[in-house]
């Protein structure tokens, strides 16, 4: 009987959280799909056009202009900023964890790195808005005194780099030991081993760090907004500020018109900003199937 209750409750749970996740994505394509079917706006205008100028207005009848390139391009440049500044640290900090000293990774130097992942994210952004910025504009001569780009990618370098840490540990915690033995035995170094044998044996799960890091980055709105400027504007480089989906969404949700064209704009990015999520979830599971039929 035991059995069976738990076997029902996990089952309901499960179904749950798939109703939820369809029912969330249901919310905001309709919610979104109004910049498109209700205000007439073409998805070629949102995705590549610079000109942000929606109508807070229920007045149907006007008309703005909904260009969210600019915190596409944004998002984008952030992120992966953020993704190529954390991942060669992530990764040299896994094999550390795993391979030069494992007794003391895992006792010392795993749970330091899994306590970052609790700090509140203004916790980040207030360091970067005290610290960072004016580093940045005292050594790098930033434009708009540090805020920029280039912050926002080390702020998020710092909180993603302790997800792809540890699923990176982990998958290479995973490698047979087999394998080593057999590099040793015909005579490779240690760190020959690690390059040619351990990490590529590990690279699905590495990768599925890496996307899992790159999916938190763009969801990340507080302490990107703290430190990228957020300034309607095309970033001509990495020291200028700029603008992206989660700060422009926070910045301007609460001061709209429920149902006005730019209620409407934020939705349809807020719906992008899922889209994006479902597929770097997919991608996680491409990989992870792909590593379970090999």
């Amino acid at each position: 009987m035991a059995d069976k209750i738990g076997k029902y409750s996990v089952l309901l749970a499960g179904l749950f959280l798939i109703v939820l996740t369809i029912a969330i994505g249901a919310f905001l394509l309709y919610k979104g799909s109004a910049t498109f079917t209700t205000f007439g706006h073409s998805i070629t205008e949102f995705l590549f056009s610079g000109e942000w100028a929606p109508v807070d207005t229920p007045d149907l009848t006007q008309r703005g202009s909904v260009g969210a390139a600019i915190f596409i391009l944004g998002s984008l440049m952030t992120c992966l900023l953020g993704l190529a500044i954390a991942t060669p640290f992530a990764i040299g900090a896994a094999v550390f964890i795993t391979e030069i000293a494992p007794v003391a990774g895992e006792r010392l130097f795993r749970p330091a790195v899994e306590l970052f992942l609790g700090i509140p994210s203004v916790v980040y952004g207030w360091i970067g808005l005290t610290v960072l910025v004016p580093f940045i504009r005292d050594v790098f001569h930033a434009p708009l005194g540090g805020y920029s780009v280039l912050a926002a990618g080390i702020v998020l370098a710092v909180m993603i780099f302790p997800t792809i840490t540890t699923v990176a540990a982990d998958s290479i915690t995973a490698v047979p030991y087999d394998f080593r033995e057999a590099a040793y035995g015909l005579g490779s170094t240690r760190w020959q081993s690690i390059y040619h044998i351990v990490l590529p044996a590990a690279k699905r799960g590495i990768l599925t760090g890496i996307i899992l890091g790159l999916a938190r980055a763009f969801g990340e709105a507080l302490a990107v907004a703290m430190v990228i400027g957020k300034t309607r504007a095309f970033p001509a480089d990495i020291l200028s500020p700029t603008s992206s989906l989660t700060t422009a969404i926070t910045a301007d949700m609460g001061n709209t018109t429920n149902g006005g064209e730019h209620n409407s704009a934020l939705w349809t990015m807020a719906l992008l900003l899922f889209i994006i999520s479902m597929f770097f979830i997919f991608v996680i599971h491409l990989i992870a199937g792909g590593k379970k039929e090999k």
